[in-house]
């Protein structure tokens, strides 16, 4: 086995939605379906420095040192099993689970819950889509590779896991999946509705019903990458105004210490020290330094407070 990628690690596991199906299905002939998954999925990952933890079957487990790599080679994947000519009536999705963290490596390899962590966002993904933990997603970033973005797909309770995690899916050009279910809640199964006379206004749509799940539509998306844009404006808003905040009071303190030891030195030095003259008029020192501390101040308080109607 090559070198493990260590300190900050992206994990990547991927098997295929229904192996078993497939298998009771096609018999002898899934031997062929899997030798092609296995190929499509080493060309990708190694072609991104990924390093192969182990396999088993149809599924993998890899380590990569990039988090940005592990999203391209991730995307490739998905976009190589579509574009392969499987045998007429066979459909090959593979799932994708990656999450980042910094795993422990032990004698037989990584120890830690980031692995868990990688393989239950497997478990709980579909086939033809690839979904990312929120440190994965930190990490990447706007650096995405050319066509493919990413969206928030809300909380998921993985197995094993104690809080819930927060989710996030790619969205790969050239890749056509129906979208993932949404845990919790979703429409009704299409039924069509009887026939009825041309003059019969048009029914209205059939409500959910509680329990079901719904799936993302493109628009859900929209409004889900939009709220995700908003909360990071409100975010970096609230930090800059607290530094600004924290800016201001550190020169404030720091121009109260200058002009308190300017003030206290021109007093040790006696009564004429302790004067200073500007023009025609002369100061006590340590006045002196009240009213610059109290103009500094005010200055820079009405500089924030227009930098706030701004």
């Amino acid at each position: 086995m090559a070198e493990l990628p260590h300190g900050t690690v992206t994990f990547a596991f991927t098997d295929i939605e229904g192996s078993t199906g497939l298998l009771k299905r096609l018999g002898d002939d899934y031997g062929e379906i899997l030798s092609a998954h296995r190929r499509l999925v080493r060309d990708a990952f190694t072609a991104y420095d990924g390093v192969e933890i182990d396999t088993q079957g149809d599924a993998f487990f890899f380590a990569f040192p990039r988090a940005r790599d592990a999203v391209a080679a991730a995307a490739r994947v998905q976009r190589n099993h579509a574009a392969h000519q499987w045998p007429p009536g066979v459909e090959v999705r593979t799932r994708i689970g990656l999450h980042t963290g910094e795993p422990t490596i032990g004698e037989e390899g990584y120890l830690g819950i980031d692995v868990v962590r990688a393989a239950r966002l497997c478990g709980v993904c579909e086939g033809g889509h690839v979904l990312l933990s929120e440190p994965t997603r930190a990490l990447v970033g706007s650096r995405l590779p050319d066509g493919v973005s990413v969206f928030p797909v809300g909380e998921r309770h993985l197995k094993d896991i104690d809080e819930p995690e927060r989710v996030y899916e790619l969205e790969i050009e050239g890749v056509a999946f129906p979208p993932m279910a949404q845990p919790g809640e979703v429409s009704a199964p299409s039924i069509p509705p009887p026939p009825e006379p041309a003059a019969s206004p048009p029914q209205p749509p059939v409500p959910a019903v509680p329990g079901r799940r719904r799936r993302l539509t493109r628009k859900d998306r929209r409004a889900l990458r939009e709220q995700e844009r908003e909360q990071k404006r409100t975010d970096y808003e609230q930090r800059a105004e607290e530094f600004a905040q924290r800016t201001v009071e550190g020169v404030l303190g720091m121009i109260d210490r200058k002009l308190g030891d300017l003030a206290q030195r021109a007093t040790d030095r006696g009564p004429e020290g302790a004067q200073v003259q500007i023009g025609d008029t002369s100061f006590r020192a340590d006045e002196l330094a009240r009213r610059a501390q109290a103009g500094i101040r005010q200055a820079l308080e009405e500089r924030m407070r227009g930098h706030d109607n701004d």
